[in-house]
């Protein structure tokens, strides 16, 4: 597999509610600006209706805001909840930000997952996941450029078709969290997975079940599941000892639990606890992600590696659990040691200075009587000259 690429998946949650929107999207900017400069490879931001806490409602405008201000970082959506939304004109806008970005645009789609935003525009959620199969069937045509006819009771295409051609070939995702929707639609269009719920510990491996999925499925429509595209979110808040990490997530970290058990109603991803002390176990001890150091997240991806059998990404979830300066030093530290340790990075330079440390003592030697004879040269010949 090729080098291990590292981003974060942005919700983005603002726990709690109550805080001002206008400089909660700017934390969000500059989180992204930070890993643009921190060498991350790509940033996932959501697209969430209600319950307050997770509060942007369109990743395809925020990404062309965000994508002014970064120069490298692969801004994808994380993601576009399709049955919201006409197949068309997500096929358009792909496109659109595919040229505004000069490629560096990423698709993702799901079924959505707040009931409340399913419930407000009245799609059934016991019909979503369908939904989501049968649209993505539809958007890939459209993005293939062809003509398309298709009626469902959310909307109806007659001989529809995008009038735009891709900048690049861009990634498309899927998201999957515990049902075997995501890898099923992912696996019949040759797409990527977004495996969200990647370590939450429900009673049965959710990695196994998705990659096995993905390869059944795969074969059966004449696709090879690509390892290199699916991609793992996880939490994580590091800081440079463990006590200093969870003295840190003191701030936001039983307001996000609190959220996932009382105010969204996703089963599938809920925390664990009631006081401070057991949702910081929860996070720890059943792997669902770290609350440490540096060398405690090495070992967390190399558990999930080792568990999946391989991914082409890790992609942080981003939280509030810790005040801004504290969150800046978390991808600080990932990235100056979590990141390079993972990628092989620092390999060669290892050597270099593992040589340079063979050769000290007879090269230091040899280069002081090098500048000792080139003085006295010096010398000798002011003296000779008078």
């Amino acid at each position: 597999m090729s080098r291990l690429r590292f981003g974060i998946f942005m919700a983005p949650f603002h726990s709690p509610v109550g805080q001002d929107p206008t400089s909660a999207y700017e934390r969000d900017l500059d989180v992204i600006k930070q890993l643009d400069k921190l060498g991350f490879d790509e940033a996932w931001i959501g697209e969430h209706h209600s319950c307050g806490h997770e509060t942007i409602p369109d990743p395809m405008i925020f990404i062309a805001h965000a994508a002014n201000h970064t120069r490298h970082i692969r801004l994808g959506t994380g993601v576009v909840s399709l049955p919201y939304h006409n197949p068309l004109w997500v096929a358009d806008r792909a496109l659109f930000l595919d040229h505004l970005t000069r490629g560096r645009f990423m698709l993702g789609l799901g079924p959505g997952a707040l009931p409340t935003d399913a419930t407000m525009i009245g799609i059934s959620l016991e019909d979503q996941r369908g939904a989501l199969e049968q649209d993505v069937d539809v958007l890939m045509a459209l993005l293939r450029g062809e003509t398309v006819s298709a009626r469902t009771g959310r909307y109806n295409l007659v001989e529809a078709r995008t009038q735009y051609t891709a900048y690049s070939d861009f990634d498309i995702a899927v998201a999957a969290i515990a049902s075997p929707t995501g890898p099923r639609t992912a696996a019949k269009n040759g797409l990527g997975l977004l495996s969200v719920g990647a370590t939450v510990q429900d009673g049965f491996d959710a990695l196994a079940l998705h990659w096995d999925v993905m390869e059944q499925r795969s074969a059966e429509f004449g696709h090879r599941a690509s390892r290199e595209k699916w991609r793992l979110v996880g939490p994580m808040h590091l800081a440079e000892t463990r006590e200093q990490a969870i003295e840190d997530v003191r701030f936001g970290l039983d307001d996000w639990c609190e959220y996932t058990q009382n105010v969204v109603a996703a089963p599938h991803f809920r925390a664990v606890g009631a006081s401070f002390e057991e949702r910081v176990a929860w996070v720890n001890e059943t792997g669902l992600g770290v609350i440490g150091t540096p060398d405690d997240a090495v070992a967390q991806v190399e558990r999930l590696s080792k568990q999946s059998g391989g991914f082409g990404a890790y992609l942080l979830m981003h939280h509030e659990w810790a005040r801004p300066e504290a969150t800046a030093k978390h991808y600080e530290l990932f990235a100056r040691y979590v990141k390079p340790r993972l990628q092989g990075t620092t390999a060669r330079l290892q050597q270099s200075e593992d040589y340079g440390r063979t050769r000290w003592q007879e090269l230091d030697k040899r280069q002081a009587d090098a500048i000792q004879a080139a003085t006295d040269r010096h010398a000798k010949e002011r003296a000779e000259a008078g």
